[in-house]
């Protein structure tokens, strides 16, 4: 007695084959893509289907999107990869009925239905505020930097430029004192040495004369960058090191964790993002209030202004980056603001009244000082100068309204970081670490939305189950 499972024998025939459709259970997920897709009016999301009368005939749109809804729910982004799938994968099969396109078939449908495929996604996103997901309106906002396909040494700036030129300076020198060391030995050892560092000197000039030509081309550039692979990827700071990519922006529902928006942008900084993001998922959800939490990565005045003058309700931690402060002097928190005078009451107790106003960067800004100030008992902890002079933002009032909001409730920062890093972390692992496979800032925010795709698809069939899924969207 064996006491294992047998297999069967692989020469036997079956009287009545199994059909295409008994493998696949009623509860797997291409059956979700299927009912998803199959439900969606392709021609007002921008895709043709309708088929040119000559030539060779094309595959419908439905087909080529639900492959590459399949393969990036499946971790399968290349297109090889999904060719190779598409005529081996049992449910790839089911999914296509059998068809299978060549790679080259593949890719040019992603990059010609870049804007149509991102309405896919927001169409998934509509199915899920139908079924009653968002009805809180409350959202934490995120950015992650994602690679590009440009690596870094064919990314130029300023600075790398700089030290570029720097270090072959050096190296020639380098090989200039070697040759004339070798010139001395005057044998074929040294005759052959002389040559191979003549030759790198010559690589070296050509490569001081690339540099320069990209040089010239960087001044005319608004963002002083180039980048020769990807002309849209941009060097970015990340925790300990750099990136050349991009800065992935999304809002994430706090209840459910479903994305209900992103933004691909090439902006290395958050600090012009929270309104963009929120507006974007207010004009989603169509609510009339929203309220969204953010790191104080996002703070930034302008954009907390718009925000609350758009019924959006932020939760943002101020940056605190008093310069007084750092020294030792009283920083800017230790002057109460008296809003029915309109003056600054100082540690000292001395009222610090208005005296003049002007505009920094579209700003304006007003400024208040005391005339006690020169015989203060306590001014060499306050200021170096003939006073301390302090200074208001005309629209202050806004951001102490988010200060104090803040203050009452601070587990809403830890609301942030359970809800919105998760599916950066996630979308990461299904890429493997690595970089997008598409270029430029239109492609890139097609392939982001598939994979935005792919995350809120798993999310929703873990949470309801795929059968009722399926008789929701059917509904």
């Amino acid at each position: 007695m064996k006491r294992f499972i047998e297999e069967e024998c692989r020469q036997q025939s079956s009287l009545f084959p199994e059909r295409l459709d008994d493998y696949i259970t009623n509860d797997n997920a291409v059956r979700v893509i299927d009912v998803f897709i199959d439900g969606l009016n392709l021609p007002n999301l921008g895709f043709n289907t309708t088929p040119a009368v000559t030539g060779r005939p094309a595959y419908h749109p439905a087909t080529m999107l639900k492959l590459y809804v399949y393969g990036y729910l499946n971790r399968i982004q290349s297109t090889r990869r999904l060719e190779r799938e598409a005529g081996r994968n049992v449910e790839l099969m089911w999914l296509l009925g059998r068809l299978a396109p060549d790679f080259k078939t593949i890719a040019d449908f992603r990059k010609d239905n870049t804007k149509a495929i991102r309405l896919v996604c927001r169409e998934f996103v509509m199915i899920c505020r139908k079924l009653g997901l968002f009805s809180e309106a409350f959202v934490a906002i995120d950015g992650s930097k994602f690679k590009a396909v440009n690596c870094s040494d064919r990314n130029f700036t300023r600075g790398k430029i700089k030290r570029r030129l720097e270090q072959i300076d050096k190296d020639i020198d380098r090989y200039l004192a070697q040759i004339i060391s070798a010139d001395r030995l005057e044998n074929d050892i040294a005759k052959n040495k002389t040559e191979r560092l003549d030759k790198k000197i010559i690589q070296l000039k050509k490569e001081i004369e690339r540099l320069n030509v990209t040089k010239e081309q960087l001044e005319a550039t608004p963002d002083k960058q180039i980048s020769l692979t990807d002309p849209d990827a941009r060097s970015m700071k990340t925790r300990g090191s750099g990136i050349v990519g991009y800065n992935v922006q999304t809002a994430v529902d706090v209840k459910h964790h479903l994305i209900i928006a992103h933004k691909v942008t090439n902006a290395g900084s958050d600090r012009s993002q929270l309104s963009p993001i929120s507006l974007l998922v207010k004009n989603i959800l169509e609510t009339e209030k929203l309220t969204v939490v953010a790191d104080r990565g996002y703070y930034n005045s302008l954009e907390i202004k718009t925000c609350e003058d758009a019924d959006i309700k932020v939760y943002l931690p101020k940056c605190q980056t008093s310069g007084n402060q750092a020294r030792g002097l009283f920083g800017k928190r230790d002057f109460i603001y008296d809003v029915k005078r309109d003056e600054y009451k100082c540690p000292a107790g001395e009222r610090a009244t208005f005296r003049t106003s002007r505009e920094e960067s579209g700003k304006t800004i007003r400024r208040y000082w005391s005339s006690a100030c020169p015989n203060c008992s306590i001014k060499s902890q306050c200021t170096t100068g003939k006073e301390r002079r302090i200074s208001r933002w005309e629209h202050e009032a806004v951001l102490d309204k988010v200060e104090v909001r803040i203050a009452k409730d601070p587990k809403k920062m830890a609301t942030r970081r359970n809800t919105v890093e998760h599916p950066f972390g996630t979308i990461k692992i299904w890429m493997g670490y690595t970089h997008f496979q598409m270029k430029t800032l239109d492609r890139v925010s097609t392939e982001m939305s598939l994979h935005v795709l792919s995350y809120n698809i798993t999310r929703l069939i873990n949470m309801m189950g795929t059968e009722k899924l399926i008789e929701a969207m059917q509904a």
